[in-house]
C-alpha cells in the first residue's frame, strides 16, 4: 500500500486538511455515533470518517464522511479489524446452529409454590 493511505506523506496531510475544513463546515459538530456535541475548544477531538474507508474518495459534498469522535471513530475501524481477524458468517435458513438447552423456568411453578 502507499504511504499515502495511512498519512506519511505530506500530500496526504494537506488533503486531510482540506476535507476535514469541508467536512467541519457541511456537518454540525455532533459525533455521528454517540451525539456528543461538540465546540471549538474541543474540535480536535472530532474526526472524519470514511464510510468506505477509502482516504482517496472525498467527495464535494461529503457523502462518504461522517464526524466521530476520536472514541467512536476508533471502535468503528476496531470492528472491521476484527472482522477480518474472526470472520463468520450466518446466511438466512442455515440450520447448522446449536439449539439452546437450557430453560431458565422449567420448574417455575414449583418455585411459585414455595
Amino acid at each position: 500500500m502507499s504511504a499515502d493511505r495511512f498519512g506519511a506523506s505530506e500530500h496526504y496531510k494537506q488533503q486531510e486538511k482540506g476535507y476535514r475544513e469541508r467536512a467541519l463546515k457541511l456537518f454540525p459538530w455532533i459525533c455521528g455515533r454517540c451525539a456528543r456535541e461538540f465546540q471549538y475548544s474541543g474540535l480536535s477531538e472530532l474526526t472524519v470518517h470514511h464510510i468506505d474507508h477509502d482516504h482517496t474518495n472525498n467527495p464535494n459534498d461529503g457523502t462518504n464522511w461522517e464526524l466521530l469522535c476520536i472514541y467512536c471513530h476508533d471502535n468503528e475501524h476496531d470492528k472491521y479489524t476484527k472482522q477480518e481477524e474472526y470472520p463468520t458468517e450466518i446466511k438466512a435458513g442455515d440450520n447448522n446452529q446449536e439449539m439452546a438447552t437450557y430453560n431458565p423456568f422449567a420448574d417455575l411453578k414449583a418455585m411459585l409454590k414455595k
